[in-house]
């Protein structure tokens, strides 16, 4: 029945316009800017995919100048916290730089004395030692006939290189770390010359960086974003590094005194192989027990003491590794498994066992600026109806996908 004072023509009009007005365009306006943000979103997921593809051959191509600069940059970021405590004590920034630069190069120089100069020793008594490693494993060998031939062919394959054996007995042993350069490949020096340029640059230009990122942003907000992006990077990297150092010179020097009491050679050089490949997670102490077994066979003449060095080293670490570093660490910087396995894996690929030592670091490092970014949401855009990340919003309610 038509309204009153209205006749036919007008309620077609008010009722088209019910149907044409605010209240009618607002679901497709909604329906509008999902699809668009859906479309930045299908653009970002491909070319995050692409880009994701493309990196890892990128880095490995360029290997000679990403690894040293990206060595360096872990390592002055690790070296911060030193560097903001010199400048507290009004130390200016170049001259606090170049004290934490320097402390970097005493550690570095005394690493090398205590380990690579006595490992120069024992490889040149490799050859000399097999005929011992053999004795000593005659009771298993005895029991293995088929261990006999492979020993048997690693005999003549020794016989063969003796001449290397005797070369490398004839190079001068480095005893410092200027001394190694000087006998290194030209490409190699420049490496680390680059590496150690850059992390001086970084230390002594590290606060007036801060300053001008943070005064850059257009908000207050943003700066105060920044700031503790910043800061967290920091923080959780240098704090996480410095702490699995301490805890595996720890590791380490118990190792050294416990080879030392029962008459190893050398023990610090095989502490400072532990401590060293404590820092590779789940594969170094496999290959430092490894190291271990195979010096004790070259050291002692039963099959008792000689597998005893990686005896000892496999019970401590299973005590740091299972007690001390999670109740040192915390909560706070405890990680996937899963996370760090893979991480370890990509980089060792990349660039090799840099590459495992600066694995956890560089995971450490990409997790913190994630955490505040904005995780991708790769699952809801794939299988409901999300986007690529959390920032953008959901679908409207009343749209229809069919």
């Amino acid at each position: 029945m038509p309204l009153r004072g209205l006749d036919e023509h007008d309620l077609a009009r008010r009722q088209a316009g019910e149907r044409t007005g605010p209240a009618a365009r607002q679901p497709a306006a909604r329906r509008g800017s999902w699809e668009r943000n859906r479309l930045v979103a299908s653009i970002a997921l491909f070319s995050g995919l692409g880009l994701l593809l493309a990196l890892p051959f990128a880095l490995r191509a360029g290997a000679e100048f990403f690894l040293p600069l990206t060595t360096a940059l872990v390592i002055a970021i690790c070296l911060v916290p030193f560097l903001e405590w010199l400048e507290r004590r009004r130390i200016p920034s170049p001259i606090a730089a170049l004290i934490a630069l320097a402390s970097f190069l005493f550690v570095a120089n005394t690493a090398l004395v205590l380990i690579v100069v006595p490992a120069t020793d024992w490889i040149a008594q490799l050859p000399d030692r097999i005929n011992r490693i053999k004795a000593t494993l005659a009771p298993i060998i005895h029991l293995y006939t088929q261990a006999q031939g492979f020993i048997d062919g690693l005999l003549r394959m020794v016989t063969e290189t003796q001449t290397i054996g005797s070369e490398i007995g004839d190079f001068a042993k480095p005893g410092s770390l200027l001394q190694m350069l000087t006998a290194s490949a030209p490409s190699v020096v420049i490496n680390v010359i680059f590496g150690l340029l850059v992390i001086f640059f970084f230390l002594s230009g590290w606060t007036r960086l801060r300053r001008r990122t943070i005064r850059g942003r257009g908000s207050f907000t943003g700066a105060l974003t920044i700031a503790r992006v910043i800061q967290n990077v920091v923080d959780a990297t240098s704090r996480y590094v410095m702490t699995i150092t301490v805890i595996n010179m720890v590791l380490g020097l118990t190792v050294a005194l416990l080879l030392g009491l029962i008459g190893m050679p050398t023990p610090f050089m095989w502490g400072g192989f532990v401590a060293l490949l404590n820092f590779i997670p789940y594969f170094g102490p496999i290959v430092a027990a490894i190291l271990l077994g195979l010096g004790g066979l070259m050291s002692f003449t039963s099959v008792g003491p000689a597998l005893l060095p990686a005896v000892i080293m496999i019970v401590l670490h299973l005590i740091e590794a299972n007690i001390v570093t999670p109740l040192v660490l915390g909560e706070r910087l405890k990680m996937n498994p899963l996370l760090i396995l893979v991480s370890l894996s990509f980089w060792t690929w990349v660039w090799g066992t840099t590459g495992a030592l600066l694995s956890v670091p560089l995971l450490i490092i990409i997790q913190t600026v994630l955490a505040a970014a904005g995780k991708p949401d790769i699952a809801g855009f794939l299988f409901e109806a999300g986007t690529l990340t959390s920032t953008l919003h959901d679908p409207p309610d009343d749209y229809d996908e069919s």
